[in-house]
């Protein structure tokens, strides 16, 4: 019944910025939390992000003082506001969310290239 939308992903050039959105689209019930987890070629998929329905935040050391990650209740939708982007940031990017039941949802992913 329900699933995650994402947007937002491209290509920029190092220094540039991106805004990556997911909207928790149908019925997902109470959504714990709610972030972004990326996967670069050849690597493991690792956390980038994420926000408590209290609004406790988390980052990943590579990423603090560059990225922020925001939300909107209202609308079910997180905001993953990317600056200053390197070349390392290449991945692509999942949303997930933690619902109720201990259930997971996953969006299909979002290509980020930074790249000159």
């Amino acid at each position: 019944q329900g699933q995650l939308v994402e947007s937002g992903g491209g290509l920029v050039q190092p220094g540039g910025s991106l805004r990556l959105s997911c909207a928790a689209s149908g019925i997902i019930f109470r959504i714990y939390e709610m972030g972004w987890y990326r996967q670069a070629p050849g690597k493991q998929r690792e956390l980038v992000s994420t926000i408590t329905r209290g609004g406790a935040t988390n980052y990943a050391d590579s990423v603090k003082g560059r990225f922020t990650l925001s939300r909107d209740s209202a609308k079910n939708t997180v905001y993953l506001q990317m600056n200053s982007l390197k070349p390392e940031d290449t991945a692509v990017y999942y949303c997930k969310a933690l619902a109720a039941g201990r259930r997971d949802y996953w969006g299909p992913g979002t290509q980020v290239t930074v790249s000159s």
